[in-house]
């Protein structure tokens, strides 16, 4: 029986890079069943760029907008409860930045990797990684949280959050992740919660590339935010990951359907 499978795309002002990821997407019918684009409020053309680019793809692509600007991790929080609202058995992040390389996953799929996996996980710091215009400033500050969170969760972990994972929807279903920040923070906060729910986790060596995006990350103070996650982690731990950092009430990520791309030849 073949996996109903969702990719879901959270697009903020990437109306430059959105139709590129798009294209990875040709050809993929045999693996995903749909589309999701998450766009968070853009203030820039990304809807009418992910419209475009839609009409090429041969799976059915669902593009939505938030009604309120909910952060990278209410977008997660939306497609979340979405693939569980909808009955999917996995979830694919693929951010729409167009920085990660779908095909990099893909192949794991189809030898049927994450079927008895929790997750699936990017990392763009291990061996067989290929990092393309990513500063030696960023890369060395990633590698040294990635041994901080490495030593504190007691388990070697290669990447806190790239931009391209895969989840089970039945681990989601049974996962209290409705509390964790809504910035771009809410990976950090996934990765110490999969290692403390016990997960299944393998990760996976991607290409990640920089060039023509935009990025949110202000380093130091990311960086001052990271620590605290992990300080809190480390002293409070379950009281920490109950905790409502979300600033919303749980499930109150409602967005509004722009377009609904259905192909006549499209078959499941």
């Amino acid at each position: 029986m073949q996996d109903k499978i969702l990719l879901f795309i959270p697009a903020y002002n990437c109306e430059k890079q959105i139709p590129r990821v798009l294209n990875q997407c040709l050809n993929i019918n045999k693996v995903i069943n749909e589309i999701i684009v998450v766009d968070n409020q853009s203030t820039d053309n990304t809807l009418l760029a992910a419209s475009e680019a839609a009409e090429k793809i041969e799976v059915p692509v669902t593009i939505v907008r938030n009604n309120d600007n909910y952060g990278l991790g209410g977008s997660h929080q939306a497609a979340f409860q979405y693939a569980i609202d909808n009955k999917f058995d996995y979830i694919i992040v693929l951010h729409g930045d167009d920085q990660g390389t779908l095909s990099d996953l893909l192949p794991l799929i189809i030898e049927g990797k994450h079927r008895d996996k929790d997750c699936l996980l990017g990392a763009r710091f291990m061996p067989k990684s290929k990092l393309e215009g990513y500063s030696l400033f960023r890369t060395f500050g990633n590698y040294v949280f990635n041994n901080l969170f490495s030593i504190a969760c007691g388990r070697k972990l290669f990447d806190l959050g790239s931009g391209l994972n895969m989840y089970s929807v039945r681990a989601l279903n049974s996962a209290q992740y409705q509390g964790f920040a809504n910035n771009l923070t809410f990976n950090y906060f996934m990765i110490l919660a999969t290692v403390n729910w016990k997960w299944d986790m393998e990760f996976f060596p991607i290409t990640w590339r920089e060039d023509d995006q935009i990025s949110n990350v202000k380093l130091f103070k990311q960086s001052r935010e990271v620590l605290k996650i992990l300080l809190r982690y480390v002293f409070m731990r379950n009281k920490f990951l109950t905790k409502n950092y979300s600033g919303r009430e749980f499930n109150s990520y409602n967005f509004t359907i722009m377009e609904q791309h259905h192909h006549r030849d499209f078959q499941k």
